[in-house]
This record gives structure tokens, sequence and C-alpha cells, in this order.
């Protein structure tokens, strides 16, 4: 009873986790779930409360507790924490493949959806049946049994090799630093920068500065220090990390190839042409052609845009004596012309945005929309900076939300949402209250404040629409309720919507205070962001077609091993605008597509903002937020994956999506 993981309950406690509990807690719940396993498969008459209610009870507390392991990996990583969490790969991926295959089971489900017992289900449960049964074909529950034996190894593989792969990210990420006492080297950093790399010297026991490859870090050296020199020197170690130009031992090449050659072998073992095609199943999208296409007609429409985006920063930077622009002088040369154009940078903006203010606001416009309040309760956290709140509607407790918002050593890069828990309603009739993790990598507080720059502002509204999704639903069955169930490719719906109010006057005015004179921020600087919201947008479209075509051409191809580098400089010939530097190995840290689900879907993040633009422009068109966000509440938030995105969008806009408001946005008509 002393492991703190074998006791998650509603509040864990993240205090006591230690790495030694991991194996005998993931050892001793799945052994006692294998027993009610046993006990299931041995009932004669197979209803939805003793088979897949009890089913959804043994392997909920199995992966709650792995989901808290391998959260902690991403979050707090240690030599020993990684150690026991790689061991337990093979075996935790096991135990789940074991259950997805179970023909017994299949057949007992089978039963379910085949008797008058169907028709008495809520829609809700017809959903996630539904969705059960397909996904026990995908986890080969219909093959013969040496291919099901090799899917399950092939399953186990994959886990192993992912896990290695976002490891070798991190730690190549992490091992790069450059350390500066003079602070002439670093001339051209806004005074938040130099201050967050004095503070990482400090930490690391150094004086002076400390700069590394964390997005922070990286992020003020390519887009602010006037040293060419420097931008190079990092541009180079970023782009290289976790390749055959970085340290061996960290080389993600032999990963690449193993975790496309198992995906290709998948997809033929279940009977798909690709691994693409397997991959749409579980998407709203049809087929890979239809995606390629429609990638291919954006990354068209938007070329001429960034061929002109291009065309302009190398005249502006012959004006700095730059004839040769460079990738590291891209973002340098960027932010002087945005600056010169619009006149204002992003630094100023970022002295309006001390987070503690942001949030306020961020709460603030989510009360408005869905009467959501945000309360703040202390609990126990991985870290001193992780915040968590409670959700409340009515004076209701409706679920909680976990904040973890700054980089550290050891931390994943990125920013991302993911669940403790779901919305669960037991026979009982106790509800399980969801809870959801939103971690960003913004630069550390320096004097008890942190302070965002507008991208970091979408940023943290891009997660939270994550969040809300999962955590606003009223959907009991656990398999479908918030963002559980929903297409891949629809699931940044929400996301990319929550985006559009971080451009509007009086919700960022709301959530400002400038650092000096504590002003609001004002709308003639409002005005100029706005005008230059569409900056570059075409240079943005292209490199997003680029990740997102090479994603599902290399996921397409059935020749192995895969000629994976050969397709990215195809497609880069085909769609980027700005040439790569040949030491550029941009696919060995692409985590998203070979560690982190979007394996051939990608192209999701283009896709779901065809759907959010159309929702959002429901908001213009409509002029009253509490309305609309009402109704999108109940047609899209609520509902989660109880019923296809097409019919929830279908229910709130009372057609098919259109691309007519995402192209406006961009500034792309």
């Amino acid at each position: 009873m002393s492991n703190s993981l074998l006791n998650l309950s509603d509040i864990p406690n993240f205090y006591n986790l230690n790495a030694q509990d991991i194996k005998p807690a993931m050892q001793d719940a799945m052994n006692q779930a294998r027993e009610k396993f046993k006990q299931i498969k041995e009932i004669n008459n197979a209803t939805w409360e003793n088979t897949v209610d009890a089913l959804t009870d043994l392997t909920e507390r199995v992966g709650r507790i792995w989901g808290v392991i391998s959260h902690i990996h991403s979050v707090a990583d240690s030599k020993e924490w990684r150690e026991e969490y790689n061991n337990l790969i093979p075996e935790v991926t096991a135990f789940f493949t074991e259950i997805s295959q179970d023909t017994v089971l299949f057949d007992k489900f089978k039963q379910i959806r085949n008797s008058t017992q169907y028709e008495q289900l809520t829609a809700a449960q017809q959903r996630k049946l539904d969705n059960d049964l397909r996904d026990f074909v995908l986890s080969g529950a219909t093959l013969p049994s040496e291919q099901r034996e090799r899917f399950a190894q092939l399953q186990q593989q994959a886990s192993t090799l992912s896990a290695s792969f976002s490891q070798n990210v991190l730690d190549a990420t992490d091992a790069f630093t450059l350390h500066f006492t003079d602070k002439e080297e670093l001339q051209g950093l806004p005074e938040n920068a130099l201050m967050m790399f004095q503070a990482a010297a400090k930490q690391a026991g150094k004086d002076g500065f400390l700069v590394g490859l964390q997005a922070p870090h990286y992020l003020a050296i390519m887009q602010f220090a006037n040293n060419r020199q420097l931008r190079e020197k990092v541009y180079r170690a970023y782009i290289m990390r976790a390749s055959e130009l970085d340290d061996s031992s960290r080389d993600n090449s032999q990963n690449i190839d193993q975790i496309l050659n198992i995906a290709n072998e998948e997809a033929q073992l279940l009977g798909y042409p690709t691994y693409a095609n397997l991959s749409l199943v579980t998407k709203m999208a049809d087929n890979p052609e239809q995606v390629i296409e429609f990638l291919q007609d954006m990354a068209k429409k938007a070329r001429k845009f960034a061929q002109k985006d291009l065309q302009e920063l190398q005249e502006f930077a012959k004006q700095y004596g730059i004839d040769d622009l460079k990738a590291w002088d891209i973002a340098y040369f960027s932010e002087k012309l945005r600056e010169k154009n619009y006149s204002f940078s992003e630094e100023e903006v970022r002295n309006y945005f001390p987070i503690s203010v942001v949030l306020n606001g961020l709460f603030k416009l989510i009360y408005e929309l869905y009467g959501i309040e945000f309360i703040e309760e202390k609990r126990p956290t991985w870290h001193s900076d992780v915040r968590y709140f409670s959700l409340i509607r009515n004076q209701e407790k409706i679920g909680g939300i976990y904040m973890d918002l700054y980089a550290r050593q050891g931390k994943k890069s990125g920013a991302w949402m993911n669940d403790y828990c779901g919305r669960r309603k037991h026979l009982s009739g106790s509800v399980q209250l969801p809870q959801a993790y939103l971690v960003c990598n913004f630069a550390p507080p320096i004097e008890n404040e942190a302070w965002l720059s507008h991208q970091e502002i979408l940023t943290l509204f891009h997660e939270c629409g994550h969040c809300l999704h999962h955590l606003l639903t009223n959907i009991d069955e656990l398999g479908v309720s918030g963002i559980n169930g929903v297409e891949w490719d629809a699931v940044e719906l929400p996301s990319q919507f929550m985006e559009n109010f971080a451009w509007e006057y009086d919700v960022l005015s709301a959530m400002s205070c400038h650092k000096e004179n504590k002003n609001t921020l004002p709308e003639e600087l409002f005005n100029k962001m706005y005008r230059a919201k569409n900056f570059q947008t075409g240079l943005f479209i292209v490199r997003q077609m680029e990740f997102a075509l090479f994603d599902l051409l290399i996921y397409r191809e059935t020749n192995q091993p895969c000629p994976w580098s050969e397709i990215l400089n195809k497609v880069r010939n085909e769609v980027a605008v700005i040439p790569a530097i040949p030491e550029n190995r941009f696919a060995h840290s692409f985590s998203h597509i070979f560690a982190g689900g979007y394996a051939a879907g990608y192209y999701s993040y283009i896709w779901a903002e065809v759907l959010s633009a159309d929702v959002y422009a429901a908001f213009e068109e409509e002029k009253n937020r509490n309305k609309t966000g009402q109704r999108f509440l109940k047609e899209i938030l609520s509902v989660g994956g109880s019923r296809p995105m097409a019919e929830s969008f279908m229910a709130f806009r009372g057609r098919n999506p259109k691309p007519d408001a995402l192209l406006r946005h961009l500034g792309l008509a």
C-alpha cells in the first residue's frame, strides 16, 4: 500500500513516486487484471455490464498507472526512471496486445453487437462497441495464430523503438550547451532572453550565460542574436540532433528504418496496401490519395506567396550586407523585417504579457464562452512549477487540469495535452471526473514571473483547446468521452479553433499588463500585430505541407528499407522554397510521426484547420460569443468521440465544411 502507483485516486500523490515502484506496481496491476480477464472470458452470457464494462475496469487501472509512468518520463526524466520505463515497455505492450487479440473476447463483443442487447444501448455505448470491434480487427484478432503472434511481436518492437527515438531527441537536446562570460557575444538579445540564459548558468553552477537547445533558448538565438556565427552554430546543432552527425550513441537513423519497416509489415499482415491506408481507417479522410491531393493543392496555393515572402526577405537582408541568405538567417531577418514593416517587435509585445495575467484572461474568456470557472487548488505535483485548477460549472466540479508550462532539463520539448483520466459513469452511478495535463516549454519565470510572446499565447490557447475538449464532455462511456474515440485528423479542431481568440483585441487586452507602466495592450500595437498576422504565412504553410507530405509518403512506401531520405529531398524540391543545407537532419527529431502518434497523420493539423476556421467563422458571423459558444459546447466539445466528427460539425454548422474561411484567415484567398 506504500506504493503510490497502486493507489492512484482522484488526487494522485505525485510527491511519492519512486522509480523502484514502477515494476512492482505494473506487474501487480497486470497480474490482477489477467485474473479478472480470465473470469470475463469464462462468462457464458456476455452482456455490456459483465463483459464490456468489466473489461474497461481492468484495462483502465493498468492504463492509468502506465499513463502516469509515461507522463513522468516525458516531463521529469531521470536515468533511474527511464531504465525502469524502458525495461517494462515490451511487457506492457504485450499485456494490451493480448487483450486486443483475444479471439474469445472478440467473439463475446460480436455476440453483444449481434444481439437484441445492442438496440438497448445508448448511442455512446453503441459507438464504443463498434470502435472496439474495429480495434480488435486492427490489432490482428482475425489473423491466423502464427500471424497474430508476429503482429504482437511487431507491436512490442514498435513501442520500444518509439521510446528510443524520443529519448535520443531529448538527450541530444539536453547535451548541447554554450557558455558565455562576455555579454558582448550575445548582442541583440533582449533582456528577457539574457536573464533566461543567466538563470540557466546559475542553475548549472556557472557564472555568465548558458545557452542550450531547449525551445526558448533556440528561438531566442535564432530570432535575435546579431552574431551570425553563433546563429549558425546553434542552428546546426539543432538540426543535426539525434543523427549520425551528432553523437553516434543517439543516432535515430536505424530507429527510423525499423519503425517504417514494422509499420509496413503490420499493414501487410492486416491486408492493407500500405501503412498510410491502415492509419486512415480511424480518421476522417478516406484514402492517402485524397489527402495527398489536398496537401499538394494547399502547397500549390501557398507556394507563390512563399516565394514572394522569401524574395522580400532576401532583398531586405542585402541592406545588412547579406547576399547569401542562409537557413540560420531566416528567423533573424524575419524579425527585423517585421519590425520595419509593422513597427513593432516580438519583445515589445512580450513585455505586455505576464503569465499570471494571461492565465486570468484565458479563464475569463472560457467563462464567457462556456460558463466554466477555473479555481486553483493545492495538490501534489511532479515539479514545483506545476499548478492544478479545478473546473467549476454552476458551483459543481466537472474536472481538473495540471499546468506544467516551463522548459527544463529532463523534459521533452514541444507542447502537448494528455489525460490522467477520462469521464466515466460507473455501474454504481458514481461519475469519474476527467483530468488533463497541459504541458508547454516556455522560458521559466525570472523574479517570480514569466513573460509570453504572442506565439506562446497561441500555443497556450491551442493546448487549452485540447484540454477543454477532454474536460467539458458530458459522455459517460470512457472509450468515447472527451478526446477518446475522436478521429485523429479531427482532434485538432477544438485546439486550433481556440487560437482564433488570441487574435481578438478585447481578449488580448484583458490578459495584458505592461512590465513597467502596467498599461494594457494599446489598440494601436494590436492593430500592428494584426496587420502582421499573415506575415510570411506562405513560408509557414509550405513548411507544414513539406512535413505532412513527407510523413504520408514514407508511410505509404512499401519498398523496405524505406528510402525516406530520398523521399524527403524529393518533397523539398517540389514544395519548399528555402533550400535545406546538406547537414539538415530534420527527420531524426520528427517525434510527431516516429514517437508521437501522428504516423501518416501529420496532415491532421491543416485538415482540422479547415474545420476549425469554418467553426470560428460562425462566431464571426453571429457576433455573440456566449450564445455561439454554448452551441459549440453542445454539438462538438461535449459529445467527444460519441459520434463521427462529420456529424458533429454538421450539427453545429448546418452544412459540410468549406475551405473558404481558412484561406481568408491565412491571407491566401
